[in-house]
C-alpha cells in the first residue's frame, strides 16, 4: 500500500498537485512530467459497450421498493449506501453497503460508496432513482491522480447505463442529487428505519436460496478448520490460525466473513463475544467456533460448533455438550408457525434450568429458577438469548418493533438462529472445579416453513458422537 497516499480531492487539485513542488502536505507525491500529462489520456482501447443481463434478484428488489413506496405516499425517502470508512490515515476498511440499501437495490458486494437510492414522490407513487458517481473519462486527471476513485488505481468502475440495466433501476450521476430538508433518511428517521427492518422479517425465494448458499459455504469452512487441527494445535496462537483458515474459505467462495469470527479455546469459550483470538488451542480443551460466511449478495450464515481439540470429549465436557444439544433440540421442536418467537427461547431455558439444577448448581429448583419475576438463577450460565433473525445482517431486522420481533408470531419465510449454550467461567466459584473453564454453544440456522422448521445447517455434525467422528475423519485426511 506504499502508493495509497497519492490522492486529490478534485480534478483541479490533482492537476495542480501534479505540477507542485513537494510540501509538508504533499511529501509523498511525485510531480508528473509534461510528457506524461500530454500522453496519459491517449492510446487506450475503446471500452466495450456491453449491457449486462438483469440480475436474478431484480424482480424481488422491485417488489420491495413497491412496498416502501406504498408505505410512505407523498414522502421523499432517501436510502444511502454509506461512505467508505477510514481504517487509519489514508487507508479505508473494505466497503460494505448499508443493508437496507442492498436489500432494496440488489447492489451488494459490488456497490459503490456514497451511492444513494431516492424515492421521489409522484401523483401515483414514487419515481425511484439510484445516484452514484459515474466513472470518469480518461481525459480527466481523476483517472490517474485520484487514488481513492481513479480507475488507474482501483480498477474499472461501473457506468450509469450498465448499472441501470443490471439492477432494473433508473440511474443518475451523484452530482445531480441534492438532499432536501424534508427528506426521510434511513437511520435518521425512526419510522423509515423500522419499516425497512421489518420488511426483511419474511424472506423471499431469492433470499432463502442465498441463505442456503451461505450455510453451505460456511459448512465447508468448518470442514477446513477440522482438517487443519494439527497445524492449529501446533501454533502458539492457534485461535488466529482458526480465524485465518475460515477467512480463506469466506474470501475464496464468498465475499468475506459475515462478522468477526469467534475462535475461543479453553476458558475463552466462556466469553460470549471473544474475537481477540490470540490464544493457544490445547489438547484436552474445547474450542468454540462461531463463524459465518457472507456471500456476494451480502447474506450471511451464523453457525457455532464446539469441538474437543484432541478429538474426544471428557465425561464432564460431554455432559455439558449434550445438555446444550438437548436445549437446542427442544427449541427446534417448539418452533411452529403461529407461536410467539420468544417461545423458542423459553423451550431452551427449560432444559438449561433443569440440567444445571440436576447438577446441583442452583440454590433453588428448576421451576423456581424459571419464574419470570423471582427466578433467573440459571441465566448466570447462559446470559444471552437463544435466537435472533438472520439474513443480510447477522442480527437482521434489529430495528423492528418488539411486537413484530420478540413478541411476534413465527411465519413461513422467517430465518433465525437457535443457539443455546452453557458457560462456566474459569473463576466461577458457584460451580465445581471440574466445570470451570468449559464453554459450549451449538448454533444452527433455521428456516420456518408452513410444514415446520427446517434446519439449514443440519448436515453439519451436531451430536457429541458425530463431532468426534468428524474430527477423526477430518484430521486423518489433512
Amino acid at each position: 500500500m506504499s502508493t495509497s497516499g497519492e490522492t486529490t480531492t478534485s480534478d483541479a487539485a490533482a492537476a495542480d498537485t501534479a505540477k507542485a513542488p513537494a510540501t509538508t502536505s504533499t511529501n509523498r507525491k511525485q510531480p508528473f512530467g509534461q510528457g506524461f500529462l500530454d500522453t496519459i489520456s491517449s492510446g487506450w482501447a475503446e471500452r466495450p459497450d456491453t449491457t449486462p443481463p438483469r440480475r436474478d434478484q431484480a424482480a424481488y428488489t422491485a417488489a420491495r421498493r413497491a412496498a416502501v413506496s406504498a408505505a410512505f405516499p407523498g414522502d421523499r425517502i432517501v436510502v444511502p449506501a454509506g461512505p467508505a470508512k477510514q481504517r487509519s490515515n489514508d487507508t479505508d476498511y473494505p466497503f460494505r453497503a448499508h443493508s437496507a440499501f442492498s436489500h432494496l437495490t440488489g447492489w451488494a458486494a459490488d456497490a459503490e460508496p456514497d451511492a444513494v437510492l431516492v424515492f421521489e414522490p409522484t401523483a401515483d407513487g414514487h419515481d425511484v432513482t439510484l445516484y452514484f458517481r459515474e466513472r470518469a473519462d480518461r481525459t480527466t486527471s481523476e483517472f490517474y491522480a485520484n487514488a481513492a476513485i481513479g480507475e488507474f488505481w482501483i480498477g474499472p468502475r461501473p457506468a450509469l447505463a450498465g448499472v441501470a440495466a443490471d439492477l432494473g433501476i433508473a440511474t443518475a450521476h451523484l452530482d445531480d442529487w441534492q438532499a432536501g430538508d424534508a427528506d426521510r433518511v434511513v437511520d435518521e428517521d425512526d419510522e423509515v428505519t423500522r419499516m425497512l427492518s421489518e420488511l426483511r422479517l419474511i424472506k423471499d425465494d431469492y433470499e432463502i436460496a442465498q441463505m442456503r448458499l451461505a450455510v453451505d459455504v460456511t459448512a465447508r469452512g468448518f470442514d477446513d478448520i477440522v482438517a487443519n487441527l494439527p497445524a492449529i494445535i501446533a501454533h502458539p496462537r492457534g485461535e488466529r490460525v482458526v480465524e485465518g483458515v475460515f477467512h480463506q474459505r469466506a474470501r475464496s467462495d464468498g465475499n468475506t466473513v459475515g462478522y468477526d469470527t469467534i475462535a475461543a479455546s479453553g476458558p475463552h469459550a466462556c466469553y460470549l463475544h471473544w474475537t481477540r483470538n490470540d490464544g493457544a488451542v490445547l489438547p484436552g480443551d474445547l474450542i468454540l467456533i462461531d463463524a459465518g460466511v457472507e456471500v456476494d449478495s451480502l447474506y450471511t450464515a451464523d453457525i457455532t460448533r464446539t469441538l474437543p481439540v484432541n478429538g474426544r470429549f471428557t465425561p464432564v465436557q460431554r455432559r455439558v455438550y449434550e445438555a446444550v444439544r438437548e436445549a437446542a433440540d427442544a427449541a427446534f421442536a417448539a418452533a411452529r408457525v403461529g407461536v410467539p418467537f420468544r417461545t423458542v427461547h423459553a423451550a431452551a431455558m427449560e432444559v438449561i434450568a433443569a440440567r444445571v439444577a440436576e447438577w446441583g448448581l442452583l440454590p433453588v429448583t428448576a421451576e423456581e429458577a424459571l419464574d419470570a419475576d423471582t427466578g433467573g438463577h440459571h441465566r448466570r450460565y447462559m446470559v444471552h438469548g437463544t435466537s435472533h433473525h438472520l439474513g443480510i445482517d447477522v442480527h437482521d431486522c434489529a430495528q423492528a418493533r418488539r411486537e413484530m420481533y420478540y413478541d411476534g408470531l413465527l411465519e413461513p419465510g422467517m430465518v433465525f438462529t437457535i443457539e443455546p449454550g452453557l458457560y462456566f467461567q474459569i473463576d466461577d466459584l458457584t460451580v465445581p472445579e471440574e466445570y470451570r473453564g468449559i464453554g459450549v454453544r451449538i448454533e444452527d440456522d433455521i428456516l420456518m416453513t408452513a410444514d415446520g422448521p427446517v434446519n439449514l445447517s443440519a448436515d453439519m455434525p451436531r451430536t457429541a458422537d458425530e463431532i468426534e467422528d468428524w474430527i477423526a475423519r477430518g484430521t486423518s485426511v489433512s
